[in-house]
This record gives structure tokens, C-alpha cells and sequence, in this order.
């Protein structure tokens, strides 16, 4: 054994001493850094970007095996240069899959909480009578369904309220003139966590014309993080669900209904995975 790993310890020492162990690293990281562009472009759909990148990395390497004037230094320049150039397409993807990890709401508004059944079918009644009448009355509204992992940064950009959902409450936060109205109200759970919230906007050019700032910011933040917003046009009053970039027009009463149970459902299981993880770290 004493032996083996002389042996590694020597094999290593000599190709670092010839200068190999260098060039072997560059070449691990750029296969690495290969793999994770392909990976994001396959899961963003994005075949023709894949050729092309392929393509792009394909004639360097032929380019620089027939030239003399190329070393693989170059090659490597090029290849993360062109790898950092197709990240950046999609930034907007790679930080909504980032702030799953990293971004956190504060802990008094997200702490697990035992909600009854009657608690959680009377805030899912009042977000929808609420929606339904400011459809009715064309008032804009924008609401995120946000999760433990919604940035603190875009709470902290309105009015911090921490209030119990009910229908009149929502309602006077999105009437006309009111001093909130115009940003968004985050939900958390069985909590109103704020009002008035600003969000990113879309940086998608292809979006509908009749799409006004409320749905840019509503599709920007769904791209940027992993929530949930429903939207109340101001204009025709038609009431859409926005998930991960995609609009879903005119919801009826069963879709809203289906979303949010889905999202109350998934709060709650989360809630009692917390609860479960805290009780085992007690005992």
C-alpha cells in the first residue's frame, strides 16, 4: 500500500516538474465548464444555441491542431471566453436556479407555523374573492405566492404589514389611488408579509405588446425566483397566473382555486418537514 501510493506521489511530482499537471487541470476545468454550458442550454431548450456553441468549440480545436501560431492556452482563452458569452444569454435562468440555495426572506416571516385546515381554506377564499372582485371592478392588482427562498431585499423594497389575509384588506391595498397600489403585495403562507413591493422586470423582448409594467414585473420576477403571481389587468380586468415566465390567461375561479391549494399544500409540507427537522434537533 506504502508503496502504491509512493508511486502516485512520484507520477505526481514529475508532471509537475515537466510542466503537464498544469495543462491537465486547464483541461478538466474546461470540460467541466463545457458540460455546465450544454447543461444549461438543454435545459432552456435552447438546441440551435447547443450547434452552435458545439460548432464554434469544434473548429477552434481544428484550427488550432493545423496552426502553429495556436497553443492550447489560446484554446482555453477562446473556449471560456465563448462559454462566459453564452452564461450571460441566460444569467436570468442560472439566478433563478441560484436563489433556490442561496436568497432567504427573514426568519420572523417565514417561521413554521400550525395552521388549521378552516385557516388555510379561509385565506384561499379571500385571495379569490378578492381577485374576483377587482376583475370585476378592472382594478390592477399584482400578488406573489412567495416561498422561504423569495429575497429579502424586494420585502424590504415596500411596507412590511405581517397581516392576516382577508379579502377587504386586499382589496383596499390595490385601489385606485392608493398609496400602495401600484407595487406588489407578497404573500407568505397565511401572512400579507408586504405591500407595495417593487420587482424586477422582464428583460424578455418577445412578450405580448398589450403586456403593461404590472405583467413585465409579475413574468420578471417568476424568472428571476421560483414563485407564483397572479395578476388583475387594470385595463380589461382579465386575471392571469404567471409561473417561471409563462402567462396563463383568464383564469376562472377552479384555476385559481387549483393554484393556490397546490401552493398552500406545498407551504404546508415544508412547514411540517421544518417543524419535524427542529423537534429531532431538540431531542
Amino acid at each position: 500500500m506504502l508503496e502504491r501510493f509512493s508511486r502516485i506521489g512520484e507520477a505526481a511530482l514529475f508532471l509537475t516538474q515537466q510542466g503537464y499537471l498544469f495543462y491537465i487541470v486547464e483541461t478538466l476545468f474546461a470540460f467541466v465548464l463545457l458540460y455546465y454550458v450544454f447543461k444549461v442550454l438543454r435545459d432552456n431548450g435552447a438546441k440551435k444555441f447547443m450547434g452552435i456553441y458545439a460548432g464554434l468549440i469544434f473548429g477552434a480545436c481544428v484550427l488550432a491542431l493545423f496552426s502553429e501560431g495556436i497553443d492550447i492556452d489560446l484554446l482555453l482563452i477562446f473556449t471560456m471566453l465563448l462559454s462566459m458569452f453564452f452564461l450571460l444569454m441566460y444569467s436570468l435562468e442560472i439566478k433563478r436556479g441560484l436563489t433556490k440555495m442561496k436568497k432567504v426572506v427573514s426568519k420572523s416571516n417565514f417561521e413554521a407555523q400550525n395552521k388549521t385546515a378552516q385557516q388555510t381554506e379561509g385565506c384561499i377564499s379571500g385571495i379569490i374573492k378578492a381577485v374576483q372582485n377587482m376583475s370585476k371592478k378592472d382594478t390592477g392588482a399584482l400578488i406573489v405566492l412567495a416561498n422561504k427562498n423569495f429575497p429579502k431585499q424586494i420585502v424590504d423594497s415596500g411596507i412590511v404589514l405581517d397581516a392576516d389575509i382577508s379579502s377587504q384588506l386586499i382589496e383596499g391595498i390595490f385601489i385606485n389611488k392608493a398609496p400602495l397600489h401600484d407595487g406588489a403585495m407578497i404573500v407568505d403562507g397565511h401572512k400579507i408579509v408586504a405591500a407595495g413591493c417593487f420587482l424586477p422586470l422582464t428583460q424578455n423582448n418577445d412578450i405580448a405588446p398589450e403586456y403593461g409594467s404590472r405583467h413585465r414585473a409579475a413574468i420578471g420576477v417568476t424568472e428571476a425566483c421560483d414563485v407564483t403571481t397572479i395578476v388583475v389587468s387594470e385595463e380589461t380586468g382579465i386575471v392571469s397566473i404567471v409561473k417561471k415566465g409563462q402567462v396563463e390567461r383568464y383564469a376562472d375561479f377552479m384555476k385559481l382555486r387549483r393554484v393556490l391549494t397546490e401552493y398552500y399544500f406545498a407551504e404546508d409540507s415544508s412547514s411540517g418537514r421544518s417543524d419535524k427537522k427542529n423537534k429531532e434537533r431538540t431531542i
